[in-house]
């Protein structure tokens, strides 16, 4: 009677042990490659060039080129949902708004679910808006938000295809696979910026996060003692 006690107890932390360690290894925030813009040319329009992972990313719109001046932090403003990791204080492109452009950001390859990085768009009083209704199937999920740490601020909102901000922050996850991102930013507002990147489990172009083998294992052994603790647990002393 100790014995199968023993076994029972001994089989269920084996199996609580290799759900727990599997769940948190497939429940995480996957790793986003981001965008390296290496020259920008200010202008209405204006263009930028660069890469994200193996993949070249364009974008040609109203622009004032390039700014060092987001440093994407805190974190948690710009991370969130499938978002793991911030965008680096890296070049990033800068704008104002106000145009009847519509400004298109155009991948090499094509990338699945992108991400869009928005920095200090709007100010109290005066909002801001990215409005993605130029191009039909651009669904998105807003992310993180909050304030940053150059002037505060809080997350954005959304009504239907269009992104708000009152000096706002965070991240827009697209839905879908893409060529090509559209936009138009129709209220001027002195400063703000953004980028872009892509899952890199999703898109091609840098390696993924995957369960690690030993984990899968051990999630297979807990299941395969199912039988086990079942019998033992029914079966009469």
């Amino acid at each position: 009677m100790q014995l199968k006690r023993l076994l029972v107890n001994s089989v269920s932390a084996l199996l609580f042990a290799a759900c727990a360690v599997s769940t948190s290894a497939l429940a995480h925030a996957d790793t986003i490659a981001w965008a390296n813009w290496s020259s920008a040319s200010s202008g209405n329009p204006g263009s930028a060039t660069g890469t994200v992972g193996a993949i070249n990313v364009s974008y040609s719109g109203q622009t004032s080129g390039l700014t060092n001046v987001p440093s994407w932090t805190p974190v948690s403003t710009f991370t969130g949902g499938v978002v793991g990791n911030a965008p680096p204080h890296t070049p990033t492109i800068q704008i104002e708004g106000g145009s009847a452009l519509t400004e298109t950001i155009s991948f090499s390859s094509t990338v699945v679910d992108p991400i869009f990085a928005i920095w200090s768009l709007g100010q109290p009083g005066l909002p801001a808006s990215f409005d993605f209704s130029s191009k039909s199937g651009q669904a998105f999920n807003i992310l993180g938000g909050g304030p940053s740490t150059e002037f505060g601020g809080s997350a954005l909102t959304s009504t239907g295809s269009v992104v708000h901000g009152n000096e706002g922050n965070g991240l827009v996850q697209f839905i879908g696979s893409f060529d090509t991102i559209t936009f138009t930013t129709p209220n001027f507002e002195n400063y703000y910026a953004f980028t872009v990147g892509y899952d890199a489990t999703l898109t091609p172009g840098v390696p993924s996060t995957v369960p690690e083998p030993a984990t899968v294992s051990l999630f297979g052994l807990g299941l395969a003692a199912l039988p086990l603790v079942r019998r033992s647990l029914f079966r009469r002393p």
